[in-house]
Formats: structure tokens, C-alpha cells, sequence
């Protein structure tokens, strides 16, 4: 939908029809997190809890354009399936029935799909054909303001979910957010909030660590008018660091939210499931910047040694101000801000260990008041 630059269509087809849209990893901003009718991701990793629930509720699934990847559908196809009758348009024929049959398969572009689908839609409003789904839609945006996730912690280190609070506090509804893969990415997909299509540049299922920084640089060398705020864990950000002095001598501002957890935390969570923590801790203690501890790698000075600006943040209340700080710099200075979050160093991110859409476990407390999510899209109803 998104690269058929049908994203205004599908949002037509919705509000036409009153059918709730769930979003994939690759296609958020599709339909704005704040509509009526979005219904939030589904999945085993980057999923909401009102988005899995509204799912296995549902008898029909319209796909448009989405491969069905198995951290969307998870492994377990039967309580995928099961239950429910599948449409799938995709412009390549040979996706159609590639993971399972669909019930209609449609080999067209998503444009003139979605096209034909307003025309008949409209028909049948106009003949009285067109189902009443208010009440389906009301239930999906029930689950929305009831299954949430907390988000707001105290704790020193901090806790992943407040970053993520804080960067919907600070950051508006015309960013673009980058990043790449891996907890911070998943976590990311959880409790950030995207309003349009392409502000949510991601790499997909891939696993191309550093790939943030040059995507960002691209980002907001592309479109210099829309704000950029790239997102990547400790790994992700050494791994290209160097392409900072690039953004610093083509004067290429953002900002760039780094999560600092010392860990490799995706392999250190799957690895737990199987007892294991096998190389996947980066954490030394530097000689030269003994006041991080063992966070090891000083990412402030390297950062400035090749011309960026950097703040450092272990409170999480201190976070709002650095963000605010960060815009400033970055625009005074025409060079990407780094901000790091100095994270506890194990926070298991909600996913399913079975990796079954329909078994997700929780590991964090869940919000059972509104100050537990402040920044969700739908205020906390208990």
C-alpha cells in the first residue's frame, strides 16, 4: 500500500466500510495510530496486545500487499488461520498461497485494488448491501483503551519502555522515525506511535546491524523539511558509528536515540529460553571513562570525536530535557545529537517464546491505572 502510495485509499476503503485495519511492521502509518479504525500490529514480537486480541477475534482478513512473514503470523498457522476466511491481493502472483491458500487470491497493484474496492463498497452502501460493522469496530478500539502495556518506571537504570514514553512526549506527529532490528526495534514497535506512511523507515525481517545511521543520514538528506529521530541499541550504533563524521561534514541534523543496555539483548532473550548466555554481553569496564561503570564503550566521546554532538541520560526524568536539548543542538549545529539512555542491563521485551501469535508472554507488569501508560493512544479504562 505504502509503495503504491494507496495509503489515502485504504483509509477510504475503511471509514467506507467501518472494518478496522491492523497495520504490519512494514506498512505502519498506513492509517494514522490515532484513527478510529486502527487497530493496532499484530504478531509475535512487534504486536500490541489490543492488536493480537482484536485478531483472533475476527472472521475475515483482507490482506493487501503483506507476505504474511512469520513474525506477523508466528509459526503456528493453525491459530493463525483457524476460523477465519482469508483474502490476499499482492501485484506477484506467486505470493499468492506461498505461506497458505487464501481463500481469494487477487493479483493486481494494491492502487487499483483498493479502487475497485471503494467503487463496489459504495455500490452497496447505496443499494443498502453494505454490512454494519460499528459494532466490531467499537469492540476493536475497546481492546485498544483496556489491553495495554505499561510504560512508565522509575527505575534507575532505566527501563526501555520509559524511553519510548518520553520520545511520544517529545517528538510530534510529523517525525520520521529509523531503525533497524533487534529488542530496541521491537519495543519500539510497541510503544511509539506513527501518524503517517514513510515515517516509519525500518529494514524489515533482515538482520543488517548499523544499517540506522546511513538510513537515517538518507532520511533527512531526502527530505530535509521532516524531522528525523533514528533509534538503535548499543551493537546496531557501533557498528556504523563512523558514518556520523559523514552526516557532520554534509551538515546532515537528527537526532539519534541510543538505548544502552551493554547486551546483545534480542540473542540474549532467545538464548534464555534455551538456559543459555553465550557471548552476547558487551559490557567492560573502560579505563578511560570510569564513571560509566561497565557500560564499556563511551559513545559521548566518540560521538564528538567525529563531530556529532552527544548527551548522556541515567534518569529517566532527565529524559525529556535532553530530548528537548537535542532538537536545539542538532538545528544550531546542522550535525546529528546523540542521545544515550543508560538502560538496566535486562529488560525482556513481551514476544512469544512459541512463537505463536496467539501465546505472547508478558514479562513486565502490564498498566492497570493511566499513569501506567500516559503516552498510549487511548487513554487507560480499567
Amino acid at each position: 500500500i505504502i509503495n503504491a502510495d494507496a495509503s489515502d485509499l485504504l483509509v477510504e476503503f475503511a471509514e467506507l466500510t467501518g472494518i478496522p485495519v491492523i497495520s504490519t511492521l512494514m506498512g505502519w502509518g498506513t492509517i494514522p495510530d490515532d484513527h478510529e479504525l486502527a487497530a493496532g500490529m499484530v504478531g509475535v514480537q512487534t504486536a500490541h496486545r489490543y492488536g493480537n486480541a482484536t485478531f483472533l477475534e475476527s472472521d475475515t482478513v483482507i490482506g493487501i500487499g503483506n507476505r504474511w512473514a512469520n513474525r506477523h503470523t508466528g509459526y503456528n498457522l493453525e491459530a493463525y488461520t483457524k476460523g477465519r476466511k482469508f483474502v490476499h491481493v499482492d501485484i506477484e502472483p506467486t505470493q499468492l498461497g506461498k505461506i497458505f491458500a487464501p481463500d481469494f487470491g487477487i493479483a493486481s497493484d494494491a492502487k487499483a485494488a483498493l479502487e475497485l474496492f471503494i467503487e463496489v463498497a459504495k455500490e452497496w452502501k447505496a443499494e443498502g448491501k453494505l454490512p454494519d460493522f460499528s459494532a466490531w469496530a467499537a469492540s476493536a478500539q475497546e481492546r485498544k483503551a483496556t489491553l495495554q502495556r505499561r510504560t512508565h518506571f522509575e527505575n534507575i537504570p532505566m527501563k526501555p519502555q520509559r524511553v519510548y514514553e518520553e520520545m511520544n512526549k517529545a517528538f510530534g506527529p510529523e517525525t520520521r522515525y529509523v531503525t533497524t532490528i533487534g529488542l530496541s526495534q521491537i519495543a519500539a514497535a510497541q510503544f511509539l506511535h506513527v501518524y503517517k506512511p514513510r515515517h516509519w523507515v525500518n529494514c524489515g525481517q533482515a538482520g543488517p546491524l548499523g544499517w540506522t545511521i546511513p538510513a537515517a543520514i538518507g532520511a533527512a538528506t531526502a527530505q530535509p523539511d521532516v524531522p528525523v529521530v533514528a533509534l538503535s541499541g548499543d551493537y546496531d550504533f557501533q557498528f556504523m558509528i563512523e558514518e556520523l563524521a559523514v552526516a557532520a561534514q554534509h551538515k546532515v541534523p537528527y537526532v539519534h536515540v541510543l538505548v544502552n543496555n551493554a547486551y546483545l539483548g534480542l540473542i540474549r532473550q532467545a538464548q534464555g529460553g534455551l538456559g543459555i548466555n553465550f557471548e552476547v554481553n558487551l559490557e567492560f569496564e573502560n579505563i578511560n571513562t570510569p564513571e560509566i561503570g561497565v557500560y564499556g564503550v563511551d559513545h559521548v566521546k566518540v560521538a564528538e570525536g567525529l563531530g556529532v554532538k552527544a548527551i548522556r541520560v541515567t534518569d529517566p526524568d532527565k529524559l525529556g530535557e535532553a530530548f528537548e536539548e537535542a532538537k536545539k543542538l542538532a538545528q544550531e549545529f546542522q550535525v546529528p545529537v546523540v542521545v544515550e539512555a543508560i538502560l538496566e542491563r535486562v529488560t525482556n521485551i513481551a514476544m512469544s517464546k512459541t512463537v505463536d501469535m496467539s501465546d505472547v508472554t508478558e514479562f513486565e507488569e502490564l498498566a492497570t491505572e493511566p499513569g501506567h501508560a500516559p503516552t498510549a493512544i487511548k487513554p487507560l479504562q480499567v
